[in-house]
């Protein structure tokens, strides 16, 4: 349904792109149902660590919703399409500023659109961005305040992160942590350089139409959600080394306890 959803709720789908949906909407499924069904790790990382992956999918839904309503309001307006415009507007007002990443999006305008065009760009990417830092700070809560990903169980590093091989050389906890890095790094600056790498391929390959509805929704979800998702899993790798850092520091603790106790009673 989250893959079928813009073809939707936008007018005038062609029969093209609808049979293209269909297709990758049935893959999407099948590959859900395969790998929430499977009783060993697949590919997806902290399936069994919630609300990880309900969180993304939950805000991924919001975006792709919100921004869809918002272009369907272009043609056939409405009370939560208007409401969604003014709350967007207000938004853009707020981000876009010189070089801020909504900025950067709404420059992604093929040349000689009308106004009407450029402005739905940059407010859909307004109200995109701000969905997905939504979706960040509601993770770094999670975290911070309510104790993911112990409170819920026992936290088990193989089938969390299938695709993380620990006896891949050096120490785990180096790895975890540059492994935390490079995704905050990459997380950040990918707002900035998918617009510029946008321009580059259009040079090279041919521009991307963002005039069809279908496109503009999903470059503007793409571009919200996966850099916000890569500061998501950046927080988490963070949080696992952290974990893995503290039990290694409570059991050197427990091996040294009865050699210092043994020596506390030879001084005796």
């Amino acid at each position: 349904m989250l893959v079928a959803t813009p073809a939707l709720l936008v007018p005038f789908t062609k029969p093209s792109t609808a049979q293209a949906v269909l297709v990758l909407a049935l893959l999407a499924a099948i590959f859900t149902l395969i790998e929430y069904n499977s009783r060993y790790p697949g590919m997806l990382e902290f399936r069994f660590a919630p609300p990880y992956n309900r969180l993304r999918f939950v805000s991924l839904a919001a975006i792709v919703v919100a921004v869809s309503v918002m272009v369907r309001g272009q043609v056939v307006p409405s009370g939560l399409s208007g409401a969604l415009d003014g709350l967007a507007a207000r938004l853009a007002g707020a981000v876009d500023f010189p070089f801020s990443p909504v900025r950067l999006m709404a420059g992604l305008a093929p040349e000689g659109a009308d106004a009407g065009m450029a402005e739905v760009l940059r407010r859909a990417a307004a109200l995109a961005y701000a969905l997905s830092l939504g979706m960040v700070i509601g993770f770094a809560v999670c975290v911070r305040f309510l104790g993911w990903p112990t409170r819920s169980g026992p936290f088990n590093v193989w089938i969390n992160l299938p695709l993380f091989d620990p006896t891949g050389g050096g120490d785990v906890l180096y790895r975890l942590r540059r492994d935390a890095l490079l995704n905050l790094v990459l997380g950040l600056l990918l707002p900035f350089a998918v617009p510029a790498i946008v321009r580059i391929g259009a040079a090279v390959i041919g521009p991307v139409s963002l005039a069809d509805p279908q496109t503009l929704i999903w470059t503007v979800s793409a571009w919200a959600f996966l850099p916000a998702s890569l500061l998501m899993r950046g927080i988490a790798m963070q949080r696992i080394a952290a974990m893995i850092e503290d039990k290694r520091r409570r059991s050197y603790a427990a091996a040294r306890s009865p050699v210092e106790e043994g020596r506390a009673l030879q001084g005796v």
